[in-house]
């Protein structure tokens, strides 16, 4: 293997690693500082009174789409940005699974990017839920799985090579 496919194939993980580490900071700290004693005194919290995570809950959206046509039908800036950032947050993830998958001479489908991209944004909503660090939104996770996808079909898109000219 030449040199410079061993640095892809090292920097490829880090650099993913790294956007994963900052997607996790910006969705469950965005409020302040990685804290490990408030996540812990959070848990505590949550698992020793269940009642507190299930009136979190009720402050939560369950109705797909709801907050989509919310936006639509009467943007304000927060909501806008709310809503094209959680597209853009996982852009990149979308990129990476196409890269990551690449280096494992195994190849991923738009199905897989698809429940991975659901799987993880799924994973942060229930982290906000369980250590009350946010509101669930189901239409985060639809757009989140969105921008995964989105993410995949423009890397794919123009990692294309064009097709070599032909003279007739």
């Amino acid at each position: 293997m030449n040199r410079t496919k061993r640095i892809k194939r090292l920097v490829v993980p880090v650099l993913f690693a790294v956007y994963m580490i900052t997607l996790f900071r910006v969705i469950l700290f965005k409020y302040g500082s990685i804290d490990i004693d408030f996540l812990w005194y959070r848990m505590q919290k949550n698992v020793e009174n269940p009642e507190f995570s299930m009136s979190r809950m009720q402050f939560g959206n369950f109705i797909p789409l709801k907050t989509i046509s919310d936006t639509v039908l009467s943007p304000t800036s927060h909501e806008v940005i709310n809503l094209v950032g959680n597209i853009l947050a996982f852009m990149p993830f979308g990129i990476f699974l196409l890269l990551l998958f690449k280096f494992k001479s195994k190849s991923i489908t738009h199905t897989g990017v698809i429940i991975r991209s659901l799987g993880m944004s799924l994973l942060l909503e229930l982290l906000q839920i369980f250590f009350s660090m946010g509101n669930f939104d189901v239409d985060d996770i639809i757009l989140n799985t969105s921008g995964g996808l989105l993410g995949y079909c423009f890397f794919r898109l123009f990692r294309q090579k064009p097709s070599p000219k032909r003279n007739y």
